[in-house]
């Protein structure tokens, strides 16, 4: 094999999240609404929102479908009597509210910017990044300053699909150009990246996050072609795991 292309998962893999709580962003969301002109309860508003969240959830993770949060926002606004639909502007302007909290808290693990300009010189780079609200991850990206480094960036938000649904990969291969044996996936999930990766028959690299563990990994009985502790340390292995 000749690698052509290194895939990275996007949050955990190269970024941390630090003190990001969703019950603040929730009562940021509630706040939004109500500032587009939706009368809402604030315990009832918020305990249908969590309603439909849970319903959407399952769908995601066991039928793989991604399902953007307007969804659930119209339904859980629908189910108190506020007639509205998924793309409706107020809920697109309430959304981008209620994830400003997440942005901030996002930032680049140690080593992430060393081991992107070095191998975004020597192959093609794709991050794919399960996300339920599209624009977020391209913002943050923007944020980070590493946006360029990447020739394609696919967001389960974009195409419909998330990880470990093989839909995914192969689009993002195909917007590569590349085939299965010309590319390495690295992430931190044990299910949704190394699962899914390996499934798609693809090289997998397993590096522990704040989100995942070598214990994770191990209970989860996926096998990696190759585990790391940190960025740092698969930096200095990235040439051996490209060969």
């Amino acid at each position: 094999m000749t690698c052509k292309a290194i895939i990275f998962d996007y949050i955990g893999t190269l970024v941390n999240c630090r003190n990001y709580y969703m019950a603040n962003s929730e009562i940021v969301l509630y706040r939004s609404l109500v500032a587009e002109n939706f009368e809402l309860d604030k315990k009832q508003f918020l305990d249908a929102y969590r309603t439909f969240h849970k319903k959407y959830r399952i769908i995601r993770y066991q039928q793989f479908r991604e399902v953007t949060n307007a969804v659930w926002v119209a339904e859980a606004l629908t189910s108190l009597g506020v007639a509205v639909t998924p793309d409706d502007i107020r809920l697109k302007t309430a959304l981008n509210m209620f994830f400003q909290d997440f942005i901030k808290t996002v930032e680049l693990r140690e080593g992430a910017m060393k081991l992107l300009k070095e191998t975004s010189e020597k192959f093609r780079l794709g991050l794919i990044s399960n996300f339920t609200h599209g624009p977020v991850i391209h913002k943050s990206l923007r944020k980070l300053g590493i946006d360029s480094l990447f020739n394609v960036i696919v967001v389960s938000d974009d195409i419909g699909w998330r990880k470990p649904s093989p839909l995914i990969f192969e689009d993002m291969l195909k917007r590569l150009k590349v085939r299965t044996d010309e590319a390495v996936f690295i992430g931190d999930s044990p299910l949704e990246d190394i699962k899914g990766a390996n499934d798609f028959g693809l090289k997998t690299v397993f590096v522990q996050s704040q989100f995942n563990s070598l214990k994770d990994l191990i209970d989860s009985q996926q096998v990696p072609d190759y585990t790391v502790d940190d960025l740092l340390t698969l930096f200095t292995k990235i040439h051996e795991i490209t060969r």
